[in-house]
């Protein structure tokens, strides 16, 4: 008779003990039973153990052919002790391999007609010598080339390769262009393919048709035969963060699949993080494949859409080019407050400010979803009139649509880009300049290529500088720059910036010094903030407040009595009530990675979840 310990998959049990009469391989998917629950559970295999002493085991009942290999085992171990999560909710995020299926390293075709210029081979060069790298390239520098390039090494050794995007934004430009190179051994994979089409790219991954992913985080986890290279595009973008447990960084796991098991990663965007410019080699590639002029233009004043603005949209359109507008707001207006008692309209069930969509004729909550019709008063004194506050990306566009009704004008946010067709749809229309002017939030800035716009807007910059956030500098410059770059990409093009820290952006914008910004912000850092010092957030949730706080409380005493960690910050989170849970948190900061795990190891609460290394 045969012992292992189990992981139970999907749940937060801790792993338990079962016998079986045959030897087992590492990583098998078994089928056992669970008390008090009916139907058979799937659990893996971890370890053999030897037979306890102390209690009766209970029987395998069922081995399925999928299993996990021992690359997907190590990676899903390290996940689990260092962003601290159960092992069984680790293994959940990966697609097992299939026993029925039989892998075979098919040639396939490809069309490079590729020539890299002096500065691209020298960077492509680094990577190849240095295996872990950034590549630091500006924006029309040409670094998807670079990406293509050392994609196709892989291939030709015969190893798979992966694409990272923040957003599944950028996929249907990313996909042409890997298509017509590699044709159909390219699949994307993002959280809006359809079950049939992942069950059909699964199919092709496993067999060795489909050698290329180009996909949002979740393609991490996909079960790769021999994956010989990693890209993180646009690797600042902080999506890249499961908001989730396990509160994992994807672009940090490249980095450990990287390292631990010799593969080349790459690390791509014109504003890395400080993090990785900071500790991962870089190489910076700054000559543009067209010649471009930039001119930033500031408008201090607190009108949205000011004279200044609206006669330069006006000048662009009668140029027959396009603009893209830029909130870090959806919806009509953020905020709703009462002109008597100065209140907010709150969520039931969260402590935050309900959003007006006036297409629906209703307030919603981005955060849990509740929504309610417009109050005719307000809900807390009865009597007062409701005022709109921080404009959104539908109210820009309905005034823009009634500023220049012969234009044609689109929204691109997650309210209106609800599907993958509507996202390819509305991106093909800009770029066949069916679109004239397109209002959006982050999601413009995300790497799109479109040699016509010319103008630039970027509206609410300010509230992204003035957010309680460590990074907010660097959040703020990075997405300035990155929205900026999609102007002016072949020629010249034009940045209006609304702001009230002119003083700040000018500095930076006038010679786009981005790296300078970095060296002189590393400065701030040191002993405070990372790369310097790892940070982590504790987070406390119930549904009785009091509860909540008791935990916190109980686990504050344990945690300030501990040497090499320093207690930072404790008490209501920002957002103190989501979806009827009220939260607490506890701020920890060390300069040991170490003593900082074990801090929080000793976390025992049942409401608490960890985010190691919180953005």
């Amino acid at each position: 008779m045969y012992y292992y310990e189990i992981a139970i998959l999907g749940t937060k049990l801790q792993n338990l003990t079962y016998k079986y009469q045959e030897a087992l391989d590492i990583g098998t998917i078994v089928e056992i039973a669970l008390k008090n629950r009916t139907k058979l559970t799937k659990g893996v295999v971890v370890c053999e153990v030897q037979k306890p002493q102390k209690f009766e085991c209970s029987d395998i009942l069922g081995i399925s052919d999928y299993y996990f290999s021992q690359e997907i085992i190590k990676m899903a171990t390290f996940i689990s002790s260092y962003y601290i999560s159960h092992l069984g909710i680790v293994f959940a995020l990966f697609t097992p391999f299939d026993k029925k299926i039989s892998y075979i390293n098919c040639d396939i075709t490809i069309n490079d007609n590729i020539e890299l210029n002096p500065e691209q081979e020298k960077a492509y060069e680094f990577i190849k010598e240095t295996k872990q790298a950034v590549l630091f390239a500006d924006t029309g520098s040409g670094k998807t080339e670079i990406y293509i390039k050392l994609i196709k090494d892989a291939v030709l050794l015969g190893q798979s390769a992966l694409l990272m995007m923040p957003e599944i934004s950028l996929t249907p430009q990313m996909e042409k262009r890997l298509h017509a190179v590699f044709g159909d051994s390219v699949a994307l994979w993002h959280s809006k393919i359809s079950k049939k089409n992942k069950e059909a790219i699964l199919d092709g991954l496993l067999k060795g048709n489909i050698k290329i992913i180009a996909g949002a985080r979740s393609a991490l986890f996909l079960p790769y035969t021999n994956l010989g290279l990693i890209v993180v595009d646009e690797e600042h973008d902080e999506s890249y963060k499961s908001d989730q447990s396990p509160r994992y960084n994807a672009k940090d796991l490249a980095i450990y699949i990287g390292k631990t098991f010799d593969k080349t990663v790459v690390l791509g965007s014109a504003t890395p993080s400080m993090t990785s410019y900071h500790k991962i080699p870089y190489i910076r590639l700054s000559k543009t494949y067209f010649e471009t002029n930039k001119n930033f233009i500031f408008d201090t004043t607190k009108l949205s859409l000011s004279n200044l603005i609206v006669d330069k949209i006006k000048q662009t359109l009668e140029n027959k080019n396009q603009v893209i507008v830029f909130l870090p707001t959806r919806a009509n207006f953020k905020y709703q407050i009462c002109d008597t008692c100065g209140k907010s309209v709150e969520c039931p069930y969260c402590s935050v400010s309900m959003s007006l969509h006036k297409n629906l004729k209703a307030l919603k909550c981005h955060y849990c979803g509740y929504t309610q019709m417009i109050p005719e008063h307000c809900p807390s004194c009865k009597i007062g009139i409701i005022k709109n506050f921080r404009l959104g990306t539908a109210e820009v566009e309905t005034q823009l649509k009634n500023i220049f009704p012969d234009s044609q004008i689109s929204r691109f946010d997650r309210d209106e880009i609800t599907t993958q067709k509507k996202l390819k749809a509305t991106l093909s229309d800009f770029n066949d300049e069916k679109i004239d002017i397109l209002v959006g939030t982050q999601m413009l800035s995300k790497g799109h290529d479109y040699h016509n716009v010319k103008l630039a807007v970027i509206l609410g910059i300010d509230s992204i500088l003035s957010s309680n956030n460590y990074k907010a500098r660097e959040n703020a410059l990075s997405l300035l720059l990155q929205i900026a770059g999609r102007s002016g990409r072949k020629g010249f093009g034009e940045v209006i910036i609304q702001t009230q820290n002119q003083e700040f952006f000018e500095y930076y914008c006038n010679d786009i010094d981005y790296e300078g910004f970095l060296k002189e912000e590393i400065e701030y850092r040191k002993e405070l903030y990372p790369p310097f010092v790892k940070l982590a957030k504790i987070i406390f949730s119930h549904t009785n407040h009091k509860i909540a706080f008791e935990h916190m409380q109980y686990e504050l005493e344990k945690l300030l009595k501990i040497d090499n960690i320093q207690v930072i910050g404790y008490g209501e989170q920002p957002v103190f009530k989501v979806s009827n849970k009220y939260r607490y948190q506890i701020l920890l900061r060390s300069s040991s990675p170490k003593a900082l795990l074990n801090a929080l190891y000793q976390i025992s609460s049942n409401s608490a979840s960890i985010d190691m290394d919180m953005v």
